[in-house]
């Protein structure tokens, strides 16, 4: 991940953050129905977007706390 999108990601207030994390969710369903129906060709996306997912997770989380 770029060093740009990490900065950007962590300067989002709570709620964009928690409307991001659905957004990608979605993607990943999306992304693992169309795998098993080979529709897929890079399955490193898959993987990105779980990375960004927990990535989201662990801010929201530190939010939470302060």
């Amino acid at each position: 991940m770029k060093n740009k999108q990490l900065q950007e990601i962590k300067n989002k207030p709570l709620a964009e953050l928690q409307k991001g994390l659905v957004d990608y969710r979605e993607k990943l369903r999306k992304l693992k129905f169309d795998l098993v129906q080979g529709k897929v060709k890079n399955s490193r996306e898959i993987k990105d977007i779980k990375k960004m997912i927990a990535r989201i997770l662990t801010l929201t989380n530190i939010k939470h706390e302060s």
